[in-house]
């Protein structure tokens, strides 16, 4: 009896959308080319990438829609710095506190299904955020931390169904393009925050254009994207991979050295990252404020010019530095198996000196402050794609989802879930006085921790590339053992599950 037969007793609850071909249902011209063996076609896959991006880069978007529009918020809730962390905190603890449930759902279920469940409940508290009235602060804390339902429901999964479209350099182009839209997003986020704000006169309707963008992304998701058949484009034919239980999968991943050390590098990213992406438009505001070249925000809406400005520079040094980071590994790699940990570890430690230039030097000069910002996030973007492909190829396909999942609990942990919100403490503690000198001063002395977390996490990386090679190659030739127990999901009415459905 086949396996998506709704008589049999092994029926999939969750089933995936490959297996409707036996249906009988006539085949779209996407579906008429020849089936790989991911059971997704190459001009569905390439679809599918796209879809992806645009989720992608909307995630990234809204998420610093916020930051884009964070003087103004300060003014309505009438908030400090520290206050002003959490919001950033909160999104991103419930996205890590998350990430791992989505992560195991991931690996045992459809995650196409699941990704549309996480964006539409995203879409809807976020527009819901944007209608908080004045007084209300601690409700928008409480939206923006279920916002981290929809991306912890997306980023966790998202990579790990490009890795079952491609293989190897395709595979690493494809994240590239994928994690093209992370930097652009985010860009976009303060580009459309500051101008609907400026038109609006009213930071909440910055909040109100992603939610319509994600009801879009739900469409293409369901009509555009089909579940591939996890690890089949790698299957070997001497070893079977089996699904093991998320103890067995924790374990082996806390001993595999190449994906904790390349974790807690990406930690240094996403701690740097994570400050400068709440505080940079508002630092460079006060910058502005202390050097007399804008006047001070006391009523109606803020100067959001510099959020403008930082978004685009956010967009270019983006694309320039994914791009570049992953044409220099391809191009090392010819020479050294170790090239990605290298690249990666070079951008951090090449971006720590310009970001260290580009804040003590914003009370002395705009332009060479913005020139050392695009040098530091060019070097500091680099990384984005490679670490997403070290975790793909040093972790067996039956583990990604819940590798993703751990490497965002570490690095937002230890990360950007902690940073915005230390960044705004510091700044809060080092006030001597409520003049715009400390108001700017205060926040210059916290940002400086950045440049040094930079060059910590580039050291992560140089000893990621000690174990690089020897992990890959375990990955590679992994063979299940006798002492890693196999679970089988409980789906449909029994537990009564065929052998075929436990094989990937």
């Amino acid at each position: 009896m086949s396996l998506t037969d709704p008589a049999s007793d092994s029926a999939p609850f969750f089933s995936d959308d490959n297996e409707g071909e036996e249906s009988g249902e006539p085949k779209t011209e996407l579906e008429n080319e020849e089936e790989p063996a991911s059971g997704v076609t190459d001009r569905r896959a390439i679809l599918t990438v796209g879809v992806l991006c645009y989720i992608n880069l909307l995630n990234y978007m809204d998420r610093f829609t916020v930051a884009g529009v964070l003087p103004d918020i300060e003014q309505f809730f009438g908030i400090d710095d520290s206050m002003s962390g959490l919001l950033q905190t909160v999104f991103i603890c419930s996205y890590m506190f998350l990430a791992p449930v989505f992560g195991y759902f991931g690996d045992r279920y459809n995650r196409k299904l699941i990704m549309c469940g996480g964006i539409s409940f995203w879409a809807l508290v976020t527009l819901a955020s944007s209608y908080i009235p004045e007084g209300y602060f601690g409700i928008l804390l409480l939206t923006r931390g279920l916002v981290g339902v929809g991306e912890a429901s997306y980023s966790t999964i998202a990579p790990t169904i490009i890795a079952d479209l491609f293989i190897k350099e395709k595979r690493t182009r494809m994240l590239s393009i994928f994690y093209f839209a992370i930097p652009v997003g985010s860009g976009l986020g303060y580009i459309v925050g500051s101008k609907v704000d400026d038109l609006a006169q009213d930071w909440h309707w910055a909040l109100r254009v992603t939610p319509g963008l994600g009801l879009i992304a739900v469409l293409l998701l369901i009509t555009v994207v089909r579940e591939p058949r996890r690890g089949a484009i790698e299957a070997r034919p001497e070893h079977s991979l089996h699904r093991t239980s998320w103890a067995v999968d924790i374990r082996a991943l806390t001993r595999n050295p190449s994906f904790m050390l390349s974790t807690f590098g990406f930690t240094a990213v996403a701690f740097v990252t994570g400050s400068l992406a709440l505080w940079a438009p508002t630092f460079l505001l006060r910058a502005a404020i202390f050097t007399g070249e804008k006047a001070p925000c006391l009523s109606g809406s803020c100067d959001t010019s510099d959020s403008l400005y930082f978004g685009i520079i956010t967009c270019v040094t983006g694309v320039l530095g994914v791009g570049t980071g992953v044409e220099v590994s391809k191009r090392l790699r010819q020479r050294t198996p170790r090239a990605d940990p290298l690249v990666c570890a070079a951008g951090l430690l090449l971006a720590a000196p310009f970001l260290y230039l580009s804040i003590v030097c914003a009370q002395a000069s705009t332009i060479a402050t913005y020139v050392f910002i695009f040098l530091g996030e060019t070097f500091l973007s680099m990384n984005w794609a490679i670490v997403a492909d070290i975790l793909l190829y040093v972790v067996v396909p039956t583990r990604r989802s819940t590798a993703g999942a751990l490497q965002i609990v570490v690095s937002h942990l230890l990360g950007d879930a902690g940073s915005p919100y230390l960044i705004g403490v510091l700044s809060d503690y080092l006030h001597k006085s409520d003049s715009y000198l400390w108001q700017f001063r205060s926040l210059q002395l916290s940002l400086l921790l950045c440049a040094f977390v930079a060059v910590v996490g580039g050291a992560f990386f140089l000893a990621t590339a000690l174990f690089i090679e020897r992990d890959r190659q375990l990955a590679e030739n992994y063979a299940h053992s006798d002492d890693e127990p196999i679970v089988v999901p409980k789906r449909g009415r029994s537990t009564k599950v065929p052998v075929s459905s436990v094989l990937i």
